[in-house]
């Protein structure tokens, strides 16, 4: 089973001609609303891709809060440990560009309320992935990672969004999957050795002994673990929308690891599934089901 502990947010998306700059204003196309969230995302992917999935989140008691639950209930994805706060649920407010780029700022809301507490609500068993991301508390994060190692459980860290002070975070999870970007300051943050960037991913697993997965766009992902490199390049595609991509291939991968796929087959799948993701505009509407990345992987 997989259990995600993390955000729960209502994405509010505007397509724009271009990104603006500081102090500037654009011309839009569109607006609309979409469930969203880190967390929430990555249940979806990892429920979408056949996995039995449960979040342990928070939202308001507003009208948004039901609307970022939809697809989730829609999916089967066990909410019980959703609990109602007393701020608004969180949101995302998303511009995108003709090309499928985009800016994102995260009003957290709710989602600053997952307490370390309603860590005991995920129900931990052995041989469990609990999948993390950074837009809850840190101290949640944390108190998860510790109750995931005294569970038996297996642990996949995000480093999305990029926190400073959670580098040393990095080095207790089973699993760390960054971005480039972030995987280039934690790795100044820890003073990583080597020339290079896989030079300092083989450094972090040879120095930890966990495995580290950066994804790289458009170029697919590189994984590190003690005793091996693999490579996975990307299906190549025309994206809408970027936004979602890394949260499909999180829970994508969370979803293969356990059904028992070894790294580069659970990889391959994952970089499949983000690049379908960006076919799509949106975050969670745009999650691929499993039918369709078994297709695009045949």
């Amino acid at each position: 089973m997989i259990i995600v502990i993390g955000s729960i947010n209502l994405d509010l998306i505007a397509t724009v001609h271009r990104l603006p700059k500081p102090g500037e204003t654009v011309p839009g196309d569109t607006f609309v609303t979409a469930p969203g969230g880190k967390g929430a995302n990555q249940a979806l992917a990892a429920r979408r891709a056949g996995a039995r999935t449960r979040i342990v989140g928070a939202v308001g008691n507003d009208p948004f809060a039901g609307e970022a639950l939809e697809l989730l209930k829609a999916a089967g994805v066990d909410l019980s440990a959703v609990h109602q706060a007393e701020s608004a649920t969180g949101t995302a407010h998303i511009l995108v560009d003709r090309e499928g780029e985009n800016t994102i700022a995260v009003v957290p809301g709710a989602n600053a309320d997952v307490l370390p507490g309603h860590v005991a609500q995920a129900a931990l068993a052995a041989g469990n992935h609990v999948l993390l991301q950074l837009e809850v508390p840190i101290e949640t994060v944390a108190a998860s990672m510790e109750a995931a190692r005294k569970a038996e459980a297996i642990s996949i860290l995000n480093t999305a969004p990029y926190r400073p002070e959670a580098a040393g975070l990095l080095t207790a999870a089973d699993y760390v999957v960054a971005n480039e970007t972030e995987f280039d300051l934690y790795a100044d943050a820890l003073d990583l050795g080597g020339e290079g960037r896989r030079a300092r991913m083989e450094a972090f697993a040879a120095k930890t002994g966990r495995t580290v997965i950066v994804t790289l766009g458009g170029e697919g992902a590189w994984a590190a673990t003690p005793d091996s490199f693999v490579t996975c390049p990307s299906m190549k595609i025309t994206p809408v929308d970027t936004v979602g991509a890394g949260d499909t291939f999180c829970g994508y991968l969370a979803a293969g690891l356990s059904e028992g796929l070894d790294l580069e087959a659970a990889l391959r799948r994952a970089t499949v599934a983000g690049a379908l993701a960006c076919l799509k505009p949106g975050a969670q509407p745009a999650i691929p089901l499993r039918k369709d990345v078994d297709a695009a992987l045949a």
